[in-house]
């Protein structure tokens, strides 16, 4: 009775960290069925269409306005850029998740208010180096079709130059445009630049391998989609591998978007967000088939679980069953 009862034991501890890792979800988004290619040279996005994107409002002289984006990454967390909270304490802080529009009614939206602010303890507001700021929201949220978390980037989980990705935001439509009246969410497709691009339409030294840079001379994002997320679609998941940092002064497409790399802050990330919280490693050799890795670093699909699930099922039945 005990050989057959640490046989078991650590089986029973595969299929409990089994579940533990595939009840970490992220990355749907039930409403967005786009397969297609303001922001600038984008255009409306569909309600629910981008289920992690959150509005970050602050109070002004004639009510509250949005001057932020950021996105959802479990329950409690909020990812944004350290550029757009640096100023303001959390209580000054809303966060609208579920919104369409910011004008209209968004009978699918969710107000939460901020406990805490967290900046990079090595953000620098002169370079614009390690810009990531995470919010803790004063209470969970419940998912739905329209409020859902998006996953992130693993270490080493980097797009190729070339690569179609997704920004999204209510910034501006154009240097000193604003979003017209009733500021509908925007979504544009843009392609990754490699780093000796963008570094070549930057002053020296600028870009990072902390950064990551998108965007074509007629779409971009611009003031206001500051904090707010670039995704990319992994099979059936969304991922995000950036978050809106900044651009030339000059103009919104006067040169490519540069982005916080997402990938380079997980551990950070998760020692402060906590475990619930999603990173899609890289699969070359299947596409569709992307491996989420749990808190502890070990990885794991859906279809890789129940292959060798059986397989440790089949073995351990054989030891108690042999002679």
């Amino acid at each position: 009775m005990s050989a057959v009862s640490s046989l078991w034991a650590p089986l029973l501890l595969f299929i409990s960290g089994v579940g533990a890792m595939m009840e970490l979800e992220c990355g749907s988004a039930p409403l967005n069925t786009r397969t297609r290619t303001r922001i600038v040279g984008g255009e409306d996005a569909v309600a629910g269409s981008w289920p992690w994107q959150v509005s970050l409002t602050v109070m002004g002289f004639v009510g509250p306005f949005h001057f932020c984006g950021g996105s959802l990454i479990n329950d409690r967390w909020i990812l944004t850029a350290a550029h757009c909270t640096e100023s303001f304490k959390a209580s000054d802080i809303t966060v609208y998740l579920g919104r369409h529009t910011q004008e209209q009614t968004n009978p699918n939206e969710v107000v939460r208010t901020v406990m805490q602010i967290i900046n990079h303890a090595k953000y620098n507001n002169d370079t614009l180096q390690n810009d990531i700021s995470l919010l803790q929201l004063n209470d969970t949220v419940s998912f739905s079709d329209y409020i859902q978390p998006t996953c992130l980037a693993a270490h080493g989980n980097e797009p190729d130059s070339g690569t179609n990705v997704w920004v999204t935001g209510w910034g501006n439509i154009n240097k000193d445009v604003s979003l017209p009246s009733p500021g509908t969410l925007q979504e544009v497709q843009v392609p990754i630049v490699s780093q000796t691009r963008c570094g070549t339409l930057y002053r020296p030294n600028i870009i990072t391998g902390d950064m990551l840079c998108a965007g074509t001379r007629t779409k971009g994002s611009c003031q206001g989609d500051s904090g707010g997320p670039l995704v990319l679609k992994m099979g059936e998941t969304w991922v995000q591998f950036g978050v809106v940092s900044f651009g030339l002064a000059s103009g919104c497409t006067a040169a490519p978007t540069v982005f916080t790399r997402v990938s380079r802050y997980n551990t950070w990330i998760k020692d402060r967000a906590g475990n619930n919280t999603g990173f899609v490693e890289e699969v070359p050799t299947s596409p569709t088939n992307p491996v989420f890795v749990a808190e502890n670093g070990t990885s794991s699909n859906a279809e890789n679980l129940v292959q060798t699930l059986s397989i440790v099922l089949v073995l351990g039945l054989a030891q108690v069953l042999a002679p």
